[in-house]
């Protein structure tokens, strides 16, 4: 059985370290501003398996941390819960929703109808892009 539900911050770092960051400290995967943020997991079977947390800002909304742990990759569970998280968005009319997506993982992103913009970065040897969708 699938569930997805709003979680604590604390809950996300597990899957955020594993998943993200293997190779730091369990405390670079801590967002200063988790306590602001909104976290959510979907579960199976009552195992947390992917987790996303949503920062909210005049009408904008920043996902990060979106992380399937890797076991369970590629068999849709991510798909559903960034779904859920559109329909959320939708639902709280919020305007636009956007993430630091790795550039590796533009593809995926385009398929939910979120687009390339023109500011890249690196983090600890890292490439990402910014990516957004308006509603």
């Amino acid at each position: 059985m699938i569930n997805i539900i709003e979680i604590t911050a604390e809950e996300t770092a597990p899957i955020r370290h594993e998943v993200l960051w293997p190779n730091e400290p369990i405390d670079f995967v801590i967002l200063p501003n988790d306590a602001i943020g909104r976290h959510f997991g979907l579960f199976l079977n009552e195992t947390l398996i992917s987790v996303v947390s949503l920062f909210v800002k005049h009408k904008e909304v920043q996902f990060r941390k979106f992380a399937t742990c890797t076991e369970y990759q590629g068999k849709g569970y991510g798909t559903l819960l960034l779904n859920e998280i559109m329909r959320i968005v939708q639902q709280e009319k919020l305007s636009r929703m956007w993430c630091n997506a790795r550039v590796n993982k533009i593809n995926y992103y385009t398929k939910f109808g979120m687009r390339v913009t023109h500011t890249y970065f690196s983090k600890k040897g890292i490439d990402y892009v910014v990516m957004e969708r308006k509603f």
